[in-house]
């Protein structure tokens, strides 16, 4: 069944072509970032041929080569990026970019220059590191940014806002304004790039299931998340109840069986009660 509206995902044989790289690439000894997030983009959009993934790998390293050569300390590369990417080049976000799936997908953020906090941390990331800063991505809880230089002399900008350097006091009111709660010392700690990649796809997931009618977009970012290394287990219950409101009762039932094996080892009442709800996803098909 075709989506309601773009992006349309690739025909299958593509579609599984594009996860297959995507599960070697979460695998490998060094993980690409960039590559990973050009195949979730992929996944969403059948427009994205091999030529537009290249496209936009060469988009990165020309934005790297506006970059003035080492530039000195973290405080300097900080502020080599904000001018040429976020002044010159008007890399941002909007609170209205949160309402767009395209503002997810990097090939997208690259053309429109605009996108969520994380992708735009994925630009300026990918950027930097082509450059030879000493950059990498910060978790704050609900805002992602970036750092750069080491843990005693690390200096944050915020690429949603064209990388304006952030203060102490401006992290904490980031923290404060997303949460509710403090800053911590452990949320400036360097981000795992698998983790910045299950993140981007959580936000995926979360644009989705606002859009019960692009349960396709909820079906394809769980199937990319359950391929990473590391995942919440809870997913497989997910996908399950996914393949069910998508009227692919069998396969759902199937996924909460197997599910309910894995629960059955820690929680054998939980086990039970996904199988009823296996049970009672088969009886739809009477």
């Amino acid at each position: 069944m075709r989506p309601p509206f773009p992006p349309f995902p690739p025909p299958p044989e593509r579609s599984a072509e594009l996860r297959d790289r995507f599960a070697a690439e979460a695998r490998a000894e060094r993980p690409d970032l960039s590559a990973l997030c050009l195949l979730i983009g992929a996944v969403a959009d059948g427009s994205l041929g091999e030529a537009g993934l290249d496209a936009a790998q060469m988009e990165l390293d020309r934005l790297a080569g506006q970059l003035p050569f080492r530039p000195g300390g973290p405080a300097d590369w900080a502020d080599a990026l904000h001018r040429v990417l976020g002044d010159r080049l008007g890399f941002h976000g909007t609170p209205g970019d949160y309402r767009h799936l395209e503002s997810s997908l990097l090939h997208e953020v690259l053309r429109r220059r605009r996108g969520l906090p994380i992708l735009l941390s994925v630009v300026w990331m990918e950027v930097a590191r082509r450059a030879g800063a000493p950059v990498y991505g910060v978790a704050l809880p609900g805002h992602f940014v970036v750092g750069f230089g080491p843990e005693e002399d690390q200096v944050l900008a915020d690429p949603f806002d064209r990388g304006r350097v952030l203060t102490g006091p401006d992290a904490e009111l980031l923290v404060v304004g997303a949460t509710g709660n403090t800053l911590h010392p452990s949320h400036l700690t360097p981000a795992d790039p698998l983790d910045l990649v299950l993140r981007i796809l959580n936000n995926i997931r979360a644009w989705a299931a606002a859009r019960p009618e692009r349960s396709d977009v909820s079906l394809w970012a769980v199937d990319l998340s359950l391929l990473l290394p590391s995942h919440p287990a809870r997913l497989r219950q997910e996908r399950a109840e996914i393949l069910i409101r998508r009227g692919q009762f069998t396969a759902g039932a199937e996924e909460l069986e197997a599910y309910a094996e894995v629960v059955a080892a820690v929680d054998e009442s939980a086990a039970e009660q996904l199988r009823g709800e296996a049970r009672a996803a088969r009886a739809l098909l009477n």
